[in-house]
């Protein structure tokens, strides 16, 4: 029999965290580690290089990584804001009751300095895009906030609702990074990185799950929405976002077989070589649905880290993706 929490209610959720010096924990309070979600910028300018003349390629990566520095940011001032909210319950939790504001080591205070000086930064780093695009890139960057304040407020509180939400932060990514980039998004990428972003967050509910199962507490005991969820429910939804997640891209390679194919190694017919970029993929996603499903992680990111074989499937992809394009794009066929 699981028992909502594993601490009493009237402890001290603060008395057994180890003390860590204030900058360190205002770096753990911003969570440079989850900037990595920032790298969805990336993916419109990186498939759009095969359209552009290779003397505008470095003008674009350039204005494409500082668009990710503004998303970086703007994602850690929206992480404190939600830490700031959700102190209370994250005292009770086993894990969340260490981060800097639950266990007191950043006061309320010092963290809403922290959110003005994160925005501000990347209100700097705006000013660096270049004027025509920056407008677009302004909107996104808003919108994106917006949308995670309207997470943390009302619809993280309501089941499907608050995974489309987290799953819109991805697309706004995507749509930062090719405004500020002044490239047109396909539907094709925004599908695929809607489904995408949906897994990860399915799987990231159902881990939750297996963790708080493991440890003897249940979920919704630290985030209620767990509580109008079933292990059946995530099981479902995680294969067919997976599944639309495979489709999907499978569909976009596919659809482009007259942009990435090229004769090589000898072959008399040109094959689209991004073909390959689908094993990596579909075993990043099957072995993230593995993962999850024996509650080893229950964060995707902290899976991406962590998990070597991850490591090794995704920089294959890279790998794979970022070679088909070069070839393609320097061929000139």
């Amino acid at each position: 029999m699981t028992t909502h929490l594993t601490n009493s209610a009237n402890s001290d959720p603060t008395q057994d965290v180890p003390p860590r010096p204030f900058l360190l924990s205002v770096i753990k309070l911003a969570r440079p580690q989850q900037w990595v979600k920032s790298g969805f910028v990336l993916l419109g300018p990186l498939y759009g290089l095969r359209e552009l003349a290779r003397d505008q390629w470095g003008h674009i990566l350039t204005q494409g990584l500082i668009a990710a520095g503004i998303f970086a940011l703007a994602s850690s001032a929206c992480y404190v804001f939600n830490d700031l909210r959700d102190a209370p319950q994250d005292r009770a939790h086993p894990r969340k009751r260490h981060r800097p504001i639950a266990s007191g080591a950043v006061p309320a205070g010092a963290a809403w300095v922290i959110i003005v000086a994160l925005l501000a930064g990347a209100a700097a780093l705006l000013m660096l895009v270049d004027p025509a695009p920056r407008a677009g890139l302004a909107l996104m960057v808003g919108l994106y906030v917006g949308n995670v304040i309207a997470y943390s407020t009302v619809l993280k509180h309501i089941a499907m609702a608050d995974v489309v939400s987290l799953a819109l932060g991805f697309v706004f990514r995507v749509l930062g990074g090719c405004a500020a980039t002044g490239i047109s998004p396909s539907t094709w990428l925004l599908n695929v990185t809607l489904f995408l972003a949906m897994f990860l967050a399915f799987g990231k509910r159902l881990g939750e799950r297996r963790t708080a199962e493991s440890r003897g507490f249940e979920a919704s005991a630290v985030r209620g929405v767990q509580a109008k969820y079933t292990d059946h429910l995530l099981r479902m939804a995680v294969v067919v976002t997976a599944v639309a997640t495979l489709v999907t891209y499978a569909g976009y390679i596919q659809s482009r077989d007259s942009e990435f194919s090229v004769a090589l190694l000898g072959m008399p017919e040109k094959f689209n070589w991004l073909w390959l970029t689908i094993l990596p993929a579909t075993f990043a996603l099957l072995r993230s649905v593995a993962l999850v499903e024996v509650g080893r992680y229950d964060d995707p990111t902290e899976m991406m880290m962590k998990d070597k074989a991850m490591w090794l499937a995704v920089g294959a992809f890279i790998a794979v993706s970022a070679a088909v394009i070069y070839i393609k794009v320097t061929s000139g066929v």
